[in-house]
C-alpha cells in the first residue's frame, strides 16, 4: 500500500467536453512516467458518496494535481465552479493537518490564464500557479517538468518525446476503437475508466503504431 501511495496521482480537474483534449492527455502523461492517475470519473458508482470518494483518493495519493480553468463564468447568468478550489483546499488540509506521511504530499495548480485565479481564490496568491493556455501540449509540458522535478521519476524523456507518443496512442486507438464499431462520437464520450485501460494496453503492447 505504500508504494501505491507513493505513485499515485490525484487528478482535480474539469470534466466537460471543451477540456477533455487537457484531460486526457495528463492522464496519458502520468501513465507515461509509470505513476498512476487516480480521479473522481475512474469509477461510477451512483451509491457512492462523491465527497467521500474524493477524501478517499486525496488520501490515497501523495501528488496531486488541481486545474482552476473554470474558476470564472463562460457566460451571463453562468455560475463558475467551486468544486475545483473546494478539493485543492481539502488536499492542502490533508498535507499540513493529517501529518505522517500525508505532510510529504506533492501538489501542482494549474489555471488557462495566468493570474486569473487571484480574483476568485486570492489565498493561494504567491504560490506557483502554472498556466497551459488551453492546450494540450502546453499543459503535458507543465506536467512532465513537475513530475520530474517533484516525483523524481527515474524517466527523462523530454516533453516532446511525451506528446509524440500521445498522438501516436490517439492515432492507434482511434483506429482500434473504429475497428470495434465505435463512431467518432463514441470515442469522445468513451468513460475515463475505459480509456485509461487503452493507454495501459498501449504501453503494454510496446507502444504499436
Amino acid at each position: 500500500m505504500q508504494d501505491e501511495f507513493e505513485r499515485s496521482v490525484f487528478v482535480n480537474c474539469p470534466f466537460d467536453p471543451a477540456f477533455a483534449p487537457i484531460l486526457q492527455a495528463l492522464l496519458f502523461c502520468i501513465l507515461y512516467f509509470d505513476l498512476v492517475p487516480r480521479l473522481a470519473t475512474e469509477r461510477v458508482d451512483s451509491a457512492e458518496m462523491r465527497l467521500e470518494k474524493i477524501r478517499g483518493l486525496i488520501g490515497a495519493c501523495r501528488y496531486s494535481i488541481h486545474d482552476l480553468s473554470r474558476c470564472e463564468a463562460a457566460a451571463v447568468g453562468e455560475r463558475y465552479r467551486l468544486n475545483m478550489p473546494f478539493e485543492l483546499g481539502i488536499d492542502y488540509g490533508c498535507r499540513h493537518f493529517a501529518g505522517g506521511r500525508w505532510s510529504e504530499k506533492k501538489i501542482l495548480v494549474l489555471e488557462e490564464r495566468a493570474y486569473r485565479y487571484q480574483a476568485a481564490l486570492s489565498d493561494i496568491a504567491g504560490c506557483d500557479i502554472a498556466a497551459h493556455g488551453g492546450d494540450f501540449q502546453i499543459a503535458v509540458r507543465k506536467v512532465r517538468n513537475w513530475l520530474v522535478t517533484e516525483a523524481a521519476v527515474g524517466c527523462r524523456d523530454g516533453a516532446q518525446r511525451v506528446i509524440d507518443a500521445y498522438l501516436d496512442f490517439r492515432s492507434w486507438h482511434f483506429e482500434r476503437q473504429t475497428e470495434a464499431g465505435f463512431s467518432a462520437e463514441d470515442v469522445r464520450d468513451q468513460p475515463t475508466a475505459e480509456l485509461l485501460t487503452a493507454m495501459r494496453t498501449w504501453f503494454a503492447q510496446g507502444r504499436p503504431t
